[in-house]
């Protein structure tokens, strides 16, 4: 289980709501372009990419490569980073659960995404184990990972959200 040793200052709500000057759209160095085969990328905002988790409705997930299709498009870029893509991804996972702490609700559906191949990501809060029992409640079966592999959501692709 993946515990959450290191907090922000100001905890992780407050890390959701920092724009740092985002969103932005650069060109990445030639090596970059080269790579992804881009001219330009966007990095999002926190707050961005919350918004896009929170399309996904009870039962529905959403891939790490849906949202970074899909802030792309809204934003006119060809890509949006990955890497900033995943770690906006775990703050507002971590946010959501200060949210749940609080006595909040209606928060942040996290749990509900999966990578692009359906596995689950250990660094969610109460990793796998908790995103097994949360996708579990709303209907998914969960394939346990074989060797280091992480669980897979099985037959996730019918149950992605469509996403405008």
């Amino acid at each position: 289980m993946t515990s959450t040793k290191w907090k922000p200052k100001g905890g992780w709500r407050e890390k959701l709501l920092d724009d740092k000057d985002l969103p932005k759209i650069v060109r990445p160095s030639a090596k970059g372009r080269k790579h992804w085969k881009c001219e330009t990328m966007l990095i999002a905002r926190p707050r961005d990419v919350d918004a896009t988790i929170r399309k996904a409705r009870k039962a529905r997930l959403i891939t790490v490569g849906q949202i970074r299709e899909f802030l792309a498009r809204e934003h006119g870029a060809d890509i949006t980073c990955p890497l900033s893509t995943g770690i906006f991804t775990r703050i507002a996972a971590e946010a959501a659960e200060e949210n749940r702490k609080a006595g909040k609700k209606r928060i942040t559906p996290y749990w509900r995404v999966v990578k692009d191949d359906g596995s689950l990501n250990p660094k969610f809060p109460g990793g796998v184990r908790a995103q097994t029992r949360r996708l579990r409640e709303e209907g998914h079966t969960i394939s346990v990972g074989k060797g280091k592999k992480p669980p897979k959501v099985r037959d996730f692709s019918g149950s992605l959200v469509k996403l405008a």
